[in-house]
């Protein structure tokens, strides 16, 4: 007579499996509103630069701030983030950063100035970064091993969803109210979402969670500050050999070189660098991290190409962004299914290729290119996006164990968010000294005060023109000309890098892998059904 054989466990209570899809509901509601947040204001940049009272009349480089000033702050935060999430409870951590970014949001959108924007949007920041690990680390909590490529997937394709709605909500509330609310918009999806999480969302914690590492936290703010800020000056100035520039971006490397020594000398660092001598997940972070710098900075320009050049209002530059995020919706949950056919490394160079020909497309559009170009070109990238980011996603999570899955979503959170930054200010600063050394010569007639402030940007130099009236109409097409050049350069700068994406994950990435075993559940149903 056999003993029958002991059913395992599951890893996950049974309450809380059977829950799990509308957890996941909840959780992409969270990230909704961070990632709704940046593709709002995407729309809302153009707006948020013409004079008050329509506007704050803020220049090109305090838009770069607009952005980079959550961006720099989300990413210096996520590691603290994450490490407090594995330690007090990742709930709490979820609520706590809701409540921050509503009341962020709040302040923002009653800004009286782009310092005031700047300094809110920051605040935003600080909740944002205490949703976004969090929201993924739950995710691998609820979810057994085989389902978490399909849960990562559908949580990937939320960003896609928050890319289709935010520009079209953000210029149907354009078209109809004041600018700040695009920030007002947030609260009450925020009260929303906390109440739903009281409600479904179970608490976890990593048994043994590290020390906060106070200096690193400092050491990493303070470096990525430096270099952004010193980038960003450099193209506002069109000089980075200027002694401000390379002193601020040698300081901000100097610090950041010192936050790695750091880091590798502490018992509790932000970052265990013992990850990344695994060169399939340092691969997955280098990858997240170029996509977002080619792809953020590329965003960044596409705004003004659509708006000032072509003419669409924000409304319509926010439906011409419809394919992008509907190929993401589409194909981010599907891409678990390629990479079974072929793997994680076929998947995500074709997939990197594919964004490096949309990024260079850019450099072919002009002033009267058929608009049904442009949309073809936002769907490829989008596909593209779906099949680097889903695949790399999973690559990461699993690569460290489900206790530090806090610790492993900062990570890549904080390498999207940094390659998003260093994307707006290198590329938008290639865009800004594109722009003034092309756009210089026909301000001459200009008062000396106002060809500075022309030369900033397309957006400063027709709104001066606009101020001239009848003086003023011929510099509206060489503005278009020397902002199209400029698109065209930076777009090509957008490829290269994405195509040092593609080598990497070409080199490092993974091939074909086998069919992972059942997880507890199933085996249990299996020995349930068999007796």
């Amino acid at each position: 007579m056999t003993t029958p054989a002991v059913p395992t466990a599951p890893r996950i209570p049974e309450h809380v499996y059977r829950r799990r899809w509308a957890i996941l509901g909840v959780l992409m509601l969270s990230l909704l509103i961070v990632v709704l947040d940046n593709s709002i204001l995407n729309v809302a940049i153009k707006t948020i630069s013409t004079p008050a009272p329509t506007g704050l009349g803020a220049t090109q480089s305090e838009l770069e701030w607009a952005i980079n000033s959550y961006t720099l702050v989300f990413a210096g935060l996520l590691f603290t983030a994450g490490l407090l999430g594995d330690r007090i409870g990742r709930k709490k951590v979820l609520l706590g950063g809701l409540a921050v970014f509503g009341i962020g949001s709040a302040l923002a959108a009653e800004s009286g100035s782009p310092a005031q924007l700047i300094a809110f949007r920051a605040l935003m920041a600080v909740g944002a970064a205490f949703v976004m690990p969090a929201t993924l680390a739950v995710l691998m909590n609820v979810f057994e091993r085989e389902e978490q490529p399909r849960a990562i997937g559908i949580w990937a394709g939320g960003v896609g969803l928050a890319i289709a709605i935010g520009p079209i909500t953000g210029g149907l509330l354009l078209d109809h109210f004041w600018w700040g609310s695009v920030f007002l918009i947030n609260v009450p999806i925020v009260i929303l979402a906390f109440a739903l999480m009281l409600w479904l969302v179970p608490d976890s914690r990593d048994p043994n969670p590290g020390r906060i590492d106070s200096v690193g936290v400092v050491l990493s703010v303070v470096g990525l500050v430096l270099l952004v800020y010193g980038i960003i000056k450099g193209g506002e100035l069109a000089d980075f050999t200027d002694v401000t520039v390379l002193s601020t971006i040698g300081a901000g490397l100097a610090v950041l070189t010192a936050f790695v020594v750091f880091e590798a000398r502490s018992d509790h660092p932000s970052i265990d660098v013992t990850y990344f001598k695994n060169k399939v997940f340092s691969a997955a972070m280098a990858v997240i991290t170029l996509v977002f710098f080619a792809l953020m900075g590329v965003t960044f320009f596409s705004v003004f190409y659509t708006q000032s050049v072509r003419g669409y209002s924000p409304l319509q530059s926010g439906l011409l962004l419809l394919p992008l995020a509907a190929a993401q919706l589409f194909f981010a949950p599907r891409a678990r299914l390629v990479v079974d056919r072929i793997g994680v490394r076929a998947t995500t160079t074709a997939a990197m290729l594919v964004l490096t020909a949309t990024l260079g497309a850019f450099a072919a559009l002009d002033a009267d290119t058929p608009i049904w170009l442009l949309e073809v070109v936002f769907f490829c990238m989008g596909a593209g996006m779906a099949h680097v980011m889903t695949p790399t996603s999973v690559v990461i999570m699993q690569a460290l164990p489900r206790e530090k899955a806090g610790s492993a979503s900062a990570l890549s959170n904080t390498f999207r968010q940094l390659g998003g930054a260093l994307g707006i200010a290198v590329l938008g600063s290639v865009l800004s000294a594109s722009y003034r050394s092309g756009i210089e010569d026909r301000l001459g007639a200009l008062p000396a005060g106002l060809r500075e402030t022309a030369g900033e940007s397309i957006e400063a130099t027709l709104g001066i023109a606009a101020k001239l009236g009848a003086r003023g109409t011929d510099l509206v097409a060489p503005a278009n000309d020397a902002f199209l050049h400029a698109m065209h350069v930076t777009a090509l700068c957008g490829a290269v890098v994405a195509l040092a994406g593609a080598i990497v994950v070409a080199l490092f990435l993974p091939g074909k892998q086998k069919v992972p075993q059942r997880g507890a559940h199933e085996e249990e149903l299996v020995r349930t059904e068999s007796q």
